[in-house]
């Protein structure tokens, strides 16, 4: 039996640009491998190619080359069946507005072929889950954001799939209703009585990829690099300085003249500096210097511990 549930080499996916008259990859060579048990989450740019892995990996796209397999089934070969082990929730609501929360489910429950003996309980089991059982009979149409997307969640998870494929699940809604959307996939996953379900879930927002147990960050169709939040901010320790003073843009400028900053962004009311050795005291010492020559309020600096934030910054930056 496979040790993981989704198996992906070398995905490639091209599209025609009528513009150019050319064709533009948006996958180019992925590799994924994902346990039962394990979150990965996958972040990048717009554009990046996430959406396009994930609809490859649903069997919504063909790939033009490369092999994909969900809980052992080949998603060309035996789509059906790696289908059935399958749980997809789509960055738009696709759901029936005019259907109630509790017909939602039980829609897409019979389509996936479960008896009413079966779905009935198990409808009523995952609206608890989610917290809807209260809005059971509400129409879809009618749900806020955050509640139309734990309906989303309730009909992915309705035939106990063993492989949840999320493509950017909480954006638009608020903190609050990301926090327990959250809950529910951590609680989803760590209290599964085999421990045998497997996330795949793409995201803009930082600290819910620092949720999962392994990121990977995509840039033009590529993966470039994976691994635990610890593992990719450690690729920058000791390199990050935070700069405090006014105005920010003249401070910007003076930093980024400096030789040995790499980059210079802002982070709400203070910059972040990184640089291209980890040795901050004599970047500290010149700052202090030019930032009042050039008609700046130098406040502090300090070095401080990488954020995936900065990760996320310098990988998207890389060249080639």
């Amino acid at each position: 039996m496979d040790e993981y549930l989704i198996r992906a080499t070398g995905l490639r996916k091209s599209f025609f640009n009528r513009h150019s008259g050319s064709s533009v990859s948006a996958v180019d060579g992925v590799d994924l491998h994902i346990r039962p048990g394990e979150i990965y989450g996958l972040v990048g740019s717009d554009g990046a190619g996430k959406t396009t892995t994930i609809r490859l990996l649903v069997g919504a796209l063909k790939m033009d080359s490369g092999q994909a397999a969900i809980a052992g089934f080949d998603i060309q070969k035996q789509t059906e069946q790696a289908r059935a082990q399958l749980g997809y929730l789509s960055q738009r609501f696709s759901l029936y507005r005019d259907l109630s929360v509790l017909e939602n489910i039980r829609f897409f429950a019979e389509v996936r072929g479960m008896r009413s003996d079966e779905w009935q309980p198990r409808c009523m089991q995952i609206l608890e889950f989610v917290g809807l059982d209260a809005f059971k009979d509400r129409r879809a149409g009618q749900l806020s954001g955050g509640m139309k997307q734990k309906l989303g969640l309730a009909t992915a998870l309705v035939t106990r799939p063993r492989v949840l494929l999320l493509d950017e699940p909480t954006t638009g809604v608020d903190p609050v209703t990301r926090q327990d959307f959250w809950q529910l996939i951590i609680g989803l996953v760590s209290s599964h009585e085999d421990n045998g379900v497997g996330v795949l879930v793409s995201t803009p927002y930082m600290d819910e990829a620092a949720r999962c147990h392994c990121i990977g960050f995509m840039r033009q169709g590529k993966i470039i690099t994976e691994g635990s939040a610890g593992e990719l901010r450690s690729t920058l320790n000791d390199r990050i300085l935070e700069l405090r003073g006014a105005p920010l843009p003249l401070l910007q400028r003076i930093a980024a003249d400096d030789p040995g900053v790499e980059d210079v962004h802002t982070f709400g009311d203070r910059l972040h500096l990184r640089l291209n050795e980890p040795q901050a005291q004599p970047i500290i010492d010149r700052l202090q210097i030019s930032i009042p020559q050039g008609g700046g309020q130098f406040v502090d600096a300090r070095p401080i511990p990488p954020s995936l934030e900065d990760v996320f910054i310098s990988l998207a930056e890389r060249k080639g």
